[in-house]
């Protein structure tokens, strides 16, 4: 399988947060993470909690979206989750609308996040942002959050 690599707008960046302002965001109920892997990703790596899963490049088809060969790849690598346009929209509105949240889209790395808050941001989504960096930095957070009790616990102990 080739890698996925899109091309990005020269601005992305305005597009992008940080994790840690990411997690206080949803911590405070202003924003709601949603993790755009194809679901085999998220069975093989992980999911993470208090996000909602919604596989980009499903919704890209089921919008009639074209696909690059390379997402199609991905698309092809996984069994596709039950999704229609009715629900999509309805609960991405449930969130942006009527809970006045951030749309907050996550992937692996955080490239494919920033395609996903520009789509949903041309679908009349403005509040949707990209979290930079992706599962592959919250995972990084987690491992450092658990050396730094471990090295807690070490120096209570003597």
């Amino acid at each position: 399988m080739t890698s996925y690599a899109p091309e990005l707008p020269e601005n992305s960046d305005k597009l992008e947060i940080t994790l840690p302002t990411a997690l206080e965001l949803t911590r405070l109920g202003l924003a709601t993470m949603v993790d755009i892997r194809q679901t085999f990703e998220v069975e093989m790596k992980g999911a993470m909690p208090d996000t909602l899963h919604i596989p980009l490049f499903e919704v890209k088809v089921m919008l009639g979206h074209a696909l690059t060969e390379d997402e199609q790849d991905i698309l092809d690598a996984g069994q596709p989750k039950e999704m229609d346009a009715k629900s999509f929209f309805t609960m991405i509105n449930k969130l942006h609308n009527g809970r006045d949240h951030l749309l907050l889209c996550i992937c692996n790395s955080g490239r494919r996040s920033v395609s996903a808050a520009l789509m949903l941001r041309s679908l009349g989504y403005p509040k949707a942002l990209s979290v930079a960096g992706g599962f592959q930095a919250w995972k990084k957070l987690q491992a450092a959050s658990a050396a730094d009790a471990a090295a807690a616990g070490t120096a209570a102990s003597t």
